[in-house]
């Protein structure tokens, strides 16, 4: 998730009971709950709408959680399984429905009960009612600052992948008089876009630097890739031609002489009407 905040999630889900049927799919759920924007009664049930409704691929699931979609598509059904969420496929991905929502529950008690009560207007504001705290919004935001780390620090590999290429795209940016274009370079951002290229797309570390070697070198790719990002989007179409131009060209085999193709020039030769001592028997 690109931002942070915070909301609220149901005790019950520490039972043993619900321990046991979620499982590793633990972290989808938080994550749909995240997600969830309203709430809606269906049959005397509180359903929580993911995203108002919107479809959402299971991919997206797995890149915001950072691992591979099969295991995302294996969770998914699990927590179907058992009843905590419910989807309706589309040509676009999953409409994703939480079953029991608890998201807003304080929100809700506060309206029955007769309180003055309006939707949050900003995250830190609902971060105060769900919290029940009773600091300043500015206390708050200068806490979660706080909080926010990088989570790629210079000894990762990845952004040890980031800065090699940023580095190799700067020199091409530069010469062309375009450094402009990623003068505002995020390199967590051009990081986590490796992680994925490595993780999620099974790329290997060595062909990613070869790749990036070449990109940088050749006339036409070298100003048209100028992110990391870039360079995940297009990498099998330029691992492709990378390895087409670097496959040496066979040099064709000259053809063996046969002695018998002179006996088949003669026999066609006399058979045209040709005087046999007129034959030339050269090679």
């Amino acid at each position: 998730m690109s931002d942070n905040f915070f909301f609220p999630v149901f005790t019950g889900l520490l039972e043993p009971e619900h321990v046991e049927k979620i499982g590793s799919a633990l972290w989808e759920f938080l994550w749909l709950i995240s997600k969830v924007t309203k709430e809606i009664v269906e049959n005397d049930e509180t359903i929580g709408i993911v995203l108002g409704g919107r479809p959402v691929k299971n991919l997206e699931m797995s890149e915001s959680l950072g691992y591979s979609l099969a295991k995302v598509e294996r969770n998914i059904s699990t927590l179907k399984k058992h009843g905590y969420i419910t989807t309706k496929r589309t040509p676009y991905g999953n409409i994703f429905k939480v079953k029991n929502s608890k998201k807003f529950y304080k929100n809700r008690t506060l309206k029955n009960d007769g309180s003055d009560w309006r939707e949050p207007s900003n995250l830190m504001e609902r971060t105060l009612r769900f919290e029940g705290c009773n600091k300043d919004i500015k206390d708050i935001k200068e806490i979660n600052t706080t909080r926010q780390s990088k989570k790629y620090d210079e000894d990762n590999t990845y952004f040890k992948m980031a800065i090699y290429f940023h580095e190799k795209v700067s020199t091409v940016a530069n010469e062309a008089g375009i450094s402009h274009l990623i003068k505002k370079s995020n390199m967590q951002t051009w990081a986590d876009d490796m992680r994925k290229l490595i993780e999620l797309d099974g790329v290997d570390k060595h062909l990613a630097k070869k790749v990036m070697d070449w990109v940088t070198e050749d006339s036409f790719w070298k100003t048209n890739v100028l992110s990391a990002k870039k360079l995940r989007e297009r990498f099998m179409e330029l691992a492709i031609k990378m390895n087409a131009e670097k496959k040496p060209i066979q040099p064709k085999q000259k053809p063996q002489y046969d002695p018998r193709d002179k006996d088949i020039e003669f026999q066609r030769w006399v058979q045209d009407g040709n005087d046999p001592d007129d034959f030339d028997w050269s090679d």
